[in-house]
């Protein structure tokens, strides 16, 4: 692979027209989708990266879960590409040495009323094929003991963590293999549609420091996963009629510095109704370190990565629920992400990945609202998005 810190001019007048697809955003979603488009025959793939490396923003700033599939309805494209991803990554990735523990997930009622919701999930993951367990609230004190039960467990043994880096050091190697172009500190700053719909002109903007030139590069088709600046880059494009609005959901998770209780899997709250959230859960490191969160607050700035410690008060009610022996002075804010939502906080509605060529702009393919599940479905989410070039001339 030619890697390239930075566009130059030398390095465009080459092939300034000869790329089939170029991705733009450097993000787990746009490496699996890059690393799945080059594999075919004929195809010249090139991948846009603003920051100096991939996977510097919400792809490394999240709970690193491999989820199951369980939460969304039945026939949406979170719940269909959350499940081929699982799969992908227990079994492709897997074999390839990417670091990851199937270590499962245990979703809490302490209620009737969540009693009952965890029984709808059980009999919803049976219809979609996901192994579940309902557990009552006298066996899992000898399952885990720290852990707090008042009514049951659904049991998701197929839950699990991945280590995000070493997922996108694997796509990456995928691309490179296949010959993949890649630009990192290269910033879109514009895309023109051809007027005989041949494809696309992309301006680029070099965000190195010692080179500020734009490049014009010619393509045939583009691809938008550019994550939180996704909206940006559609609204470039489309027409005004069809520009999209982000609504930033901020998530500070919460280190653990204490040795006891000790977990061995996943501990998730029932979610509450009308949160956009699954709530402060407990997730675990690699390395068997205990973390909390993320909690959900919706801010303006998409650069907002300072870690709140004022919702520290709350979080720990949250998590005591569960796991009751947790002090709160063991808590420390200590990192935050930021999800692309299309739905702000007034609004509670399910809202699924979109994932569209767009209707007038042949070749272009959106991808908005890329939040949880995206991790675990990155590389379902490759192979989705090269199955729409399948049926266009495009390819």
């Amino acid at each position: 692979m030619k890697f390239l810190r930075s566009f130059s001019s030398s390095a465009l007048k080459r092939s300034s027209s000869d790329y089939s697809h170029a991705i733009i955003g450097g993000g787990v979603v746009g490496l699996a989708i890059a690393a799945e488009l080059s594999k075919k025959e004929g195809n010249r793939v090139l991948l846009i990266e603003k920051n100096t490396k991939v996977g510097q923003e919400t792809s490394s700033r999240n709970s690193e879960v491999i989820h199951a599939g369980l939460y969304y309805p039945k026939d949406s494209l979170k719940t269909k590409l959350c499940i081929e991803g699982k799969e992908l990554i227990y079994k492709e990735a897997f074999r390839a040495g990417v670091e990851m523990q199937k270590c499962g997930k245990w979703i809490v009622a302490q209620t009737d009323a969540e009693d009952s919701y965890i029984e709808h999930l059980y009999y919803k993951s049976q219809d979609l094929g996901i192994k579940t367990e309902l557990i009552p609230s006298y066996k899992c004190q000898y399952i885990e003991a720290a852990v707090r039960v008042e009514r049951g467990v659904l049991s998701s043994p197929s839950s699990g963590i991945v280590s995000a880096h070493s997922l996108m050091d694997y796509l990456e190697t995928k691309f490179q293999e296949n010959d993949g172009e890649l630009a990192v500190a290269s910033e879109v700053i514009g895309i023109t549609k051809n007027d005989d719909n041949s494809g696309y002109n992309v301006q680029v903007k070099s965000n190195n420091s010692q080179d500020d030139e734009t490049i014009n590069i010619n393509v045939d088709n583009v691809i938008n996963s550019a994550g939180l600046y996704a909206d940006k880059i559609s609204n470039m494009l489309l027409p005004q009629e069809r520009k999209v609005k982000y609504y930033y959901g901020k998530g500070t998770y919460f280190s653990f510095n204490a040795s006891f209780p000790q977990v061995r899997r996943l501990i998730y709250p029932v979610p509450k109704s009308g949160v956009k959230s699954l709530g402060t859960h407990l997730t675990l490191g690699l390395d068997g370190q205990i973390k909390f969160g993320p909690d959900l607050q919706f801010v303006e700035n998409v650069n907002d990565l300072i870690p709140f410690d004022s919702n520290l008060v709350e979080a720990h009610k949250e998590i005591t629920r569960y796991l009751p022996h947790v002090l709160i002075q063991d808590l420390h804010p200590s990192y935050c992400g930021i999800r692309p939502k299309l739905i702000g906080p007034d609004h509670n509605e399910f809202q699924d990945f979109v994932i569209r060529e767009e209707e007038g702009f042949p070749g272009f393919v959106n991808l908005l609202g890329i939040e949880s599940p995206g991790l675990t479905s990155s590389m379902a989410i490759g192979k989705y998005v090269a199955n729409i070039y399948h049926g266009s001339s495009n390819t």
